[in-house]
């Protein structure tokens, strides 16, 4: 089932190719201050961007292997693209990557009754 998300201005949208069944809470720097919850994909065809790409910014920093989304017009963080990571070779995956969204952008679903696995990125990048 499909699931739609948007920004708080609906400038930028999108949808997600079903309901999450868990969210996850990263204790970087970034997405701590960002205070998001994020749905990761399955795979990147998981997520579909529905508006114009000019409605989106991007914002890198460190290795810029990561995109960080934001809408352009009300500033919301809306969803985030990796490189997939091997965890066994510790390096990124050539040519795969991953995206996550911002689980409190979905239509009708609610992240805080979701299970919510914690990732240590404060320690970790």
């Amino acid at each position: 089932m499909t699931v739609k998300g948007s920004c708080h201005c609906g400038a930028t949208q999108f949808t997600v190719a079903k309901r999450p069944a868990s969210v996850t809470r990263c204790t970087c720097s970034f997405c701590s201050k960002r205070g998001a919850l994020w749905a990761y994909q399955e795979a990147e065809d998981d997520f579909t961007l529905t508006t114009a790409r000019d409605r989106v910014s991007t914002y890198q920093w460190g290795s810029y292997r990561i995109e960080h989304h934001h809408c352009a017009i009300c500033g919301c963080g809306t969803w985030s693209r990796a490189p997939l990571w091997d965890q066994q070779a510790k390096r990124p995956v050539a040519g795969k990557f991953r995206v996550q969204v911002n689980a409190w952008l979905l239509q009708d679903f609610d992240p805080d009754a979701q299970p919510i696995e914690v990732i240590d990125g404060k320690t970790l990048w």
